[in-house]
């Protein structure tokens, strides 16, 4: 049928520009359905400025005299990401691996895809609450919660990287004789560890994000303070936290940003 269409195109480009009129048309009705689920009240938005505008002035000037707490909080954060980025990738390859189609029969694919999308369902504040009760207060739990967020993407994005593997390179090896274990040391991993490593990387970079958020329900890190801050209307505090946050992730962006174009032109 595709090929059809594409010889029935190729010789009529009309037809192309034709198609594209109810794909158009749908895009619309979808749009507006959504619109109006939402149910955005224009008025309302309009009269809303005024508090937008007022709570925000309240996190300025910042409150240089908590810097010090903030850069505490902010290490153990930073930790906390570390070691939940790594436990996270070190059990993603397995799944990653036996949810590939590629490589994996497709009872395992249907298994190893099914763990996937059962732990990115997970919203991360739950997976929190979860190890706060199994572990108490602190940065256990944040890490144990930011470790099986992180399965949930690094998995699919493994996945992703292992499906993207030249099959011809592959095959060369195995006409040669190549065992099973050659052609994933020669073939498969050279491919997939640039990738692999860029998004590791990215998830790290998250997950320093994600465990500010965690912190809400007391999984440790800078999260934690600057909600306490917040729920005792000290804002000018919170600032000095999101501020010390934002020049960090910044920092780290770049030099992984830096590090991950190296790895794309190996």
């Amino acid at each position: 049928m595709n090929a059809y269409i594409n010889k029935l195109t190729g010789r009529h480009p009309w037809i192309s520009n034709l198609l594209i009129i109810p794909v158009l048309i749908l895009l619309v009705v979808v749009y507006a359905w959504s619109l109006e689920g939402i149910g955005i009240n224009a008025e309302v938005l309009n009269n809303s400025w005024f508090y937008v505008t007022d709570f925000i002035s309240r996190f300025f000037p910042p409150n240089l005299s908590v810097l010090s707490n903030a850069v505490k909080a902010l290490i153990q954060t930073i930790q906390m990401s570390l070691w939940g980025t790594t436990i996270g990738a070190i059990i993603s390859v397995p799944i990653a691996i036996a949810s590939a189609s590629n490589i994996a029969p497709v009872w395992l694919q249907w298994l190893a895809n099914f763990i996937q999308n059962a732990v990115r369902s997970v919203p991360s504040i739950i997976l929190g609450l979860i190890f706060v009760a199994a572990t108490g207060l602190g940065a256990p739990a944040g890490t144990l919660a930011l470790s099986i967020y992180t399965i949930g993407y690094l998995a699919k994005f493994y996945q992703q990287a292992i499906e993207a593997v030249n099959s011809r390179s592959i095959e060369s090896l195995q006409v040669i004789g190549a065992s099973r274990w050659q052609i994933t040391q020669y073939g498969i991993v050279p491919q997939v560890l640039p990738l692999a490593l860029g998004y590791t990387l990215w998830m790290f970079e998250y997950n320093i994000r994600a465990a500010s958020v965690l912190g809400v329900v007391g999984a440790g890190g800078i999260g934690f303070e600057l909600k306490s801050y917040i729920d005792g209307f000290e804002y000018n505090k919170a600032t000095t936290f999101m501020l010390v946050l934002l020049v960090v992730v910044t920092i780290i962006d770049f030099f992984s940003s830096l590090l991950r174009r190296h790895l794309d032109s190996m």
